[in-house]
């Protein structure tokens, strides 16, 4: 499974072809990205498609037939080709095949596209359907970033700090299922507080793109990471259960069942429908300050 590097005199981003995940994104030389240890999370920052989060029972039903998938989808765990390879530049596609039409009816082509200006990364999905039938999908981001920069520094250093000032809805999980429940989380100025507390029980969900803009800061260090994903409907926030190493803040154009979805995946909210040989593009970016 290759891996490919590019920099520039800000930052330098490290990209494995498998999943075609962003492995390594350094600024001066610290690491702010997870680095997967496989006893926490053993990933770094999966590429979710063509689901977010959990199907209920991980099945779905469409023209007549029942599949089966996994949360977040195949695309993580499959090997990308890559397809462009600049001084900036790094571009990787995965296409159908009889493996992935066993468990998702669609012919897709699905290209991820990292790259960097100053000290910006740029991502891009690209989606196109090859297909005289509509394409069906969600398409999300899960990158998780390092809380473990200095020495002693922990997930409890951190917080997170939004443009709105007062608070944000968040919705309510069962067994990693949308409840139909709400709850309020108050902000400080605009400013929240990470802890380990803060993810007893699994991920913050938020639907009505309540979060275009998000930095993640520390009170012991001066580097800020602010992830920009304008119009993105959903954003997810988590970190492991227990874990004060790293925080994930995902932007996403999905979202995982609720539960009394019937499995129709026509109906399945946050589903995108593509139409043939039309094609779409998800972009958002992470900018070191």
């Amino acid at each position: 499974m290759p891996v490919y590097s590019i920099s520039n005199t800000k930052i330098a981003i490290t990209v494995n072809s498998f999943g075609a995940e962003l492995i390594s994104l350094k600024s001066n030389s610290t690491e702010l990205f997870w680095q997967a240890d496989k006893t926490v999370w053993p990933r770094h920052a999966p590429i979710l498609f063509p689901i977010v989060g959990k199907l209920k029972e991980n099945k779905f039903k469409y023209n007549n037939a029942e599949y089966n998938l996994s949360q977040h989808g195949f695309a993580r765990d499959k090997e990308f080709a890559l397809v462009e390879q600049s001084e900036n530049v790094l571009e990787f596609e995965l296409t159908a095949s009889e493996e992935t039409l066993e468990i998702y009816p669609f012919h897709f082509s699905l290209r991820i596209r990292y790259e960097l200006s100053d000290a910006t990364l740029a991502v891009k999905y690209l989606v196109f359907n090859p297909d005289k039938t509509d394409l069906l999908f969600s398409i999300g981001a899960h990158p998780g970033f390092n809380c473990k920069r200095l020495e002693g520094e922990t997930l409890n250093d951190f917080y997170l700090e939004f443009k709105s000032n007062n608070h944000l809805t968040i919705e309510k999980l069962k067994d990693g299922l949308l409840s139909g429940e709400t709850s309020i989380i108050k902000l400080d100025s605009g400013k929240l507080q990470l802890s380990t507390e803060l993810f007893e029980n699994d991920a913050l969900v938020f639907k009505n793109t309540q979060i275009e803009e998000i930095k993640l800061c520390s009170t012991k260090s001066k580097q800020q990471i602010k992830l920009n994903c304008k119009n993105w409907p959903y954003f997810g926030i988590w970190s492991k259960k227990g874990s004060d190493a790293f925080v994930c803040l995902e932007p996403w154009y999905g979202i995982t069942d609720s539960v009394g979805y019937n499995g129709n995946f026509d109906l399945k909210e946050g589903v995108i429908r593509l139409q043939p040989y039309q094609s779409s593009e998800y972009i958002f970016s992470v900018q070191i300050t």
